[in-house]
């Protein structure tokens, strides 16, 4: 009897949106020419979800309120900002993607992970199919030592990973990375569309079946997203985010997804000679080498999460020489910094049309925060007066389009942030001035609309 043919289908690289033809745009996401041809997956036997009648008899509802939470439930690191941003640690049985570009240190951080889990007692499995043995025994000597229960495979075979975590489970298993891994069931080249899906649905299994938790680190592509289909970040339970210039010596962690815990905190890592070292104090490393009696330049108090940052907004505006203005941001929406100059043009009477403005958050962190609009705003009226402003000012609040200057949450902490770095003078919205302005030694200004910021300040 002839072999049944393999059906094909199109999958869209980026939401993963299955389709029987080819079309242009996909109806998912709306992206244009992203569907690729694959073949049609086919469920596993005996390990996919389809269970059979063994498994339901097997099987049985529980009570909710007889479930119990322990704080065991969570493998602690040993890495405070990445628990912080896991909300507590690694939650057992959960599978957790790190993204980031080349370079950055998503395999360095995990190795830490690997290293501190061990150390606890705890088994753990790194899986690589990018090093060899060798080459991730050298990366490992830089880090520190490493425990008996630590583990290493390089193995890109699917199924022989599954048999050795089913035939041992580990407590923590590292796949490094999902690119990299094939399924013998899916006839296409690993790193495609139906391999990356197929394979982590393979490993999503493995860690609730078995409560082992798995991180996996993704590739990213050059729009800055984890490469294969989009599917794979609404199947995992936290994506992590790695960010930050591969020139500067600092990163920024960023949960971008977690079932677990609060999707607005960040860490923050300085990655050094012996791996990535936590930042505890991350406004002070922010601010490192501010320039002095400089006009542009203010400091803005921001919240990421629960988290209180000071970081650096830098303003050129200089007359242009061309027909159109040029406008530029980094770190920042460009819209809403067009906005701002067109608050301050019709509100305030500031003449800012015919000029170029370049807008700059220092350290390469990207904030998209609204309390940052009154630092933009006094960073630009600063550049265009050319006036210096107190190296001790800190400033924070949103801007409103008839040019008020509207409250924000945690202002107390923003304030106790800055006063602990030495600030003396706080700028901030009137309704948050009577919350900050009981006790501390930091004089404290309420203001109402920008024209009172320029009345004040200029």
């Amino acid at each position: 009897m002839a072999k049944a043919k393999t059906s094909n289908v199109f999958f869209c690289s980026s939401c993963g949106y299955e389709s029987s033809k080819w079309m242009g745009q996909c109806p998912g996401c709306r992206e244009w020419n992203t569907f690729v041809e694959g073949p049609a997956g086919r469920a596993p036997h005996g390990g996919g979800f389809g269970a059979s009648a063994d498994r339901l008899r097997r099987a049985a509802p529980t009570v909710l309120s007889q479930v119990t939470v322990r704080e065991e439930d969570r493998l602690v690191t040993g890495i405070g900002e990445l628990d912080r941003v896991l909300g507590g640690g690694i939650v057992q049985g959960s599978l957790t993607l790190v993204g980031g570009d080349p370079g950055i240190g998503k395999s360095t951080l995990l190795l830490q992970v690997c290293r501190n889990l061990s150390r606890q007692g705890r088994t753990v499995l790194y899986i690589s199919g990018e090093e060899s043995l060798v080459q991730i025994k050298m990366r490992a000597d830089r880090i520190g030592e490493f425990s008996e229960k630590m583990l290493l495979l390089c193995e890109t075979n699917l199924a022989d990973i599954a048999e050795i975590i089913r035939s041992d489970p580990p407590e923590a298993v590292v796949i490094d990375s999902i690119q990299t891994m094939y399924n013998e069931n899916v006839s296409a080249a690993p790193g495609a569309v139906s391999q990356v899906r197929e394979s982590t649905a393979v490993l999503l299994q493995l860690a609730k079946g078995l409560g082992v938790s798995v991180l996996i680190v993704g590739h990213v592509t050059k729009e800055g997203m984890v490469a294969g289909p989009r599917v794979l970040e609404h199947m995992v339970d936290a994506v992590l985010y790695f960010e930050g210039d591969g020139h500067a010596s600092y990163r920024i962690l960023r949960g971008v997804k977690n079932r677990f815990g609060s999707t607005n905190e960040i860490g923050v890592f300085e990655m050094r000679q012996t791996g990535l070292s936590e930042v505890p104090n991350a406004s002070e490393y922010m601010l490192n080498g501010r320039p002095e009696n400089a006009s542009g330049s203010v400091v803005a108090a921001t919240c990421e999460g629960t988290r209180p940052l000071l970081v650096e907004i830098q303003a050129l505006v200089c007359h242009s020489n061309f027909g159109i203005p040029r406008r530029q941001t980094t770190g920042t929406d460009f819209n809403r910094v067009n906005l701002l100059m067109a608050v301050l043009e019709k509100r305030s009477g500031v003449q800012l049309a015919p000029c170029d403005a370049y807008v700059n958050i220092t350290g390469g962190i990207k904030v998209l925060e609204p309390a940052m609009d009154l630092g933009i705003v006094i960073a630009i009226l600063s550049s265009f007066h050319n006036r210096v402003l107190s190296p001790k000012l800190v400033a924070f609040g949103e801007v409103g389009l008839s040019g008020e200057v509207r409250g924000v949450s945690m202002a107390k902490q923003r304030v106790a942030e800055a006063e602990k770095l030495g600030f003396e003078i706080c700028l901030l919205p009137a309704v948050c001035a009577e919350e900050c302005g009981r006790g501390g030694g930091m004089k404290i200004i309420g203001v109402k609309t920008v024209q009172d910021v320029i009345d004040r300040l200029f």
